[in-house]
């Protein structure tokens, strides 16, 4: 079973279209996206509708959420004055032109998806959420403490969390046997396939693989691979450019 785990799109339709071209190539089994559809670039409705007319399941992200509801609150932690007043220009201007049709969808997309496998003697359970199982606009960063991220995970029954909303990948592995029996959980960012942040322009994604033999007591039983794919960055950047959104939108496209 080979499954593509996409998030993170933010409005942007070019990052969206070479995903599409490319995750067409990796003969995958199912397809979900864990949100944040919209905001930051010009095209919400058209991410919206492409990712609705593949029928691929979604789950809300924080932006959804807000625009979803006709909120002027995002739900993102901005750091600065700077970045809160563009934040207000990015929701403002998302609201104003996502259509009553797309916003509905928005307003009934699933808080998570939860997927049940039974693998040999296992219940092996796959949780697929925005930002964390407590709280869809939650950052689990790489550096989480341990015990925390091990509580997140056990309180919510997940022995592969999958996740977005900070736009920065990484596969965590986690050990929450006790008396030597092995219990391995992992905790996979999925990156952002239309604005990430870890200094890498191009968008990208995760394919994540289990076989009969998966299992939780085994570490290296599935198979987590990131990929990375080329888009129109400056098509994208430009967008925003000839917008009312701030054009630091646009170098942080560029900057990844």
């Amino acid at each position: 079973m080979k499954i593509a785990l996409f998030s993170d799109i933010h409005a942007n339709l070019p990052a969206l279209e070479a995903f599409f071209k490319d995750v067409e190539t990796r003969d995958t089994d199912a397809i979900y996206c864990l949100g944040d559809l919209v905001g930051y670039n010009i095209w919400p409705n058209e991410v919206i509708d492409e990712v609705r007319k593949r029928r691929i399941p979604t789950i809300t992200g924080n932006y959804d959420f807000g625009i979803g509801r006709s909120s002027d609150d995002c739900g993102c932690a901005y750091k600065t004055d700077e970045e809160k007043e563009m934040g207000k220009v990015s929701i403002a201007y998302t609201n104003e032109v996502v259509k009553e049709e797309q916003r509905a969808y928005l307003r009934t997309l699933p808080a998570h998806i939860r997927l049940e496998f039974q693998l040999n003697d296992d219940k092996f359970n796959i949780l697929l959420v925005h930002g964390s199982p407590r709280k869809v606009n939650e950052y689990l960063f790489e550096d989480r403490d341990e015990k925390s991220l091990m509580r997140i995970m056990e309180q919510a029954d997940a022995d592969v969390l999958c996740f977005g909303h900070t736009h920065k990948p990484y596969h965590r592995i986690l050990n929450s046997g006790i008396d030597g029996n092995d219990h391995f959980r992992h905790a996979i960012n999925i990156g952002s396939v239309g604005k990430p942040k870890d200094q890498d322009p191009r968008g990208g994604y995760v394919l994540l693989t289990l076989n009969e033999n998966s299992s939780i007591q085994h570490k290296d039983s599935i198979k987590v691979d990131f990929i990375r794919f080329e888009y129109d960055v400056e098509k994208a950047a430009r967008a925003i450019e000839s917008s009312p959104l701030p054009n630091a939108y646009a170098d942080m496209l560029r900057n990844g």
